[in-house]
């Protein structure tokens, strides 16, 4: 109905026009009720112009006919058929529009003819239909000109939707080559030197045993880590090699990360606050990655030192957090390097924020928040 008002507020300014012009005009005819019917139809045919353009165009044309044998308001009758016209032939109904201007121009000239004085020179009745055909040329044009316009608009938008759905099936197929890319340089890459470590470590293990000796536990979590790299490492393979999500390590894990520490000598506590629940897959992975790189930072730089393990459930959000009483000093900042860059990364990637500093009492502290409550 909002699109239909402009149309019916037309048609009512045309209504009042044609009815002003009648009562002015010297030569018109005195309006009747029947003649205020004519206009009333006129302004309710070019209320539904829009969804109904041909029948709209049929009633102004034929109602505005019969006011001008009627009344004779002058070339004012003409504006109601012009828009009438206008709409029509943007809608695609060019022959209508056509027939429809012939039959109004055609039955405009008789009646001017018919009733003309004998001594009104007939250069102004020439004169008058010459500029209602031109009008009505305008109008026919002008319609199939905004019609073609806006077929080409259409025609504009659907190429860049294409366009863009180009764009994107392109940038998928660039990244499934890129994902395969990696795998196979990992795979060159990295299984097989981990593979080396693990069956060296086992080999010292099992001579060891053999000799009568226990292996030292910093070879048992050499055999461990390496076979625990080995198992993350085909999960990542298998993830980048498939759209589809693999078998992600998560925050459950973290037990195990804290074993594998505690058997390369670092003591590692871990607390559990809040009420455990399922977590998105990239929180889930992430919290285990945060936790994973800082264990790896406390074994590599941190010395003889004890590590705490702190992951906070709360409804909200959730913290995870590993300090310890190491060597790292406020005296001394720490220099940020590839993991720590990484990690940051990874955490502000799913809108948390990460904190990193050495404590007042001796040792570093990494604390990740991520939100629950929106979306990655």
């Amino acid at each position: 109905m909002r699109r239909d008002l402009p149309y019916a507020l037309s048609g009512l300014a045309l209504g009042i026009l044609l009815l002003g012009n009648a009562a002015l005009a010297p030569d018109a005819a005195p309006v009747r009720a029947i003649d205020v019917a004519l206009v009333l139809v006129m302004a309710a045919a070019l209320a539904a112009c829009r969804r109904y353009p041909v029948v709209a165009l049929s009633v102004v044309t034929a109602a505005m006919l019969a006011l001008h044998v009627r009344v004779h308001p002058g070339v004012s009758a003409a504006f109601p058929v012009l828009g009438a016209v206008y709409v029509a032939a943007w809608r695609g109904h060019r022959s209508t529009t056509a027939l429809a201007s012939l039959v109004f121009l055609g039955g405009f000239l008789a009646r001017d003819v018919s009733v003309a004085p004998a001594g009104r020179p007939g250069q102004l009745i020439a004169e008058r239909t010459a500029l209602l055909l031109g009008w009505f040329v305008a109008a026919n044009v002008a319609g199939l000109v905004s019609r073609q316009r806006r077929a080409y608009l259409e025609q504009v938008e659907q190429r860049a939707v294409e366009a863009e759905r180009t764009r994107e099936e392109m940038a998928l197929r660039r990244a499934g080559e890129e994902r395969l890319r990696i795998a196979r340089d990992l795979h060159d890459s990295l299984t097989h030197s981990i593979s080396v470590i693990k069956v060296q470590a086992g080999i010292a293990i099992h001579l060891a045993r053999k000799h009568g000796a226990e292996p030292s536990a910093a070879l048992l979590a050499i055999q461990e880590a390496s076979g625990a790299a080995m198992r993350e490492l085909r999960a990542t393979l298998d993830v980048l090699r498939s759209p589809s999500d693999g078998d992600r390590v998560g925050l459950a894990r973290v037990g195990e990360l804290a074993e594998r520490t505690r058997a390369a000598g670092v003591p590692v506590q871990m607390t559990v606050t809040g009420h455990p629940r399922d977590l998105p897959a990239e929180v889930d992975q992430a919290g285990y990655r945060v936790v994973q790189e800082a264990l790896t930072n406390v074994a590599r730089h941190a010395g003889t030192a004890t590590a705490q393990i702190h992951v906070e459930y709360a409804p909200a959000q959730l913290t995870v957090s590993v300090t310890d009483d190491g060597q790292a000093s406020p005296v001394r900042p720490v220099t940020p390097g590839v993991g720590l860059r990484g990690m940051r990364e990874r955490v502000t990637g799913l809108g948390g924020t990460l904190h990193t500093a050495a404590r007042d009492g001796g040792g570093f502290g990494v604390q990740a928040t991520f939100p629950l409550d929106g979306p990655a």
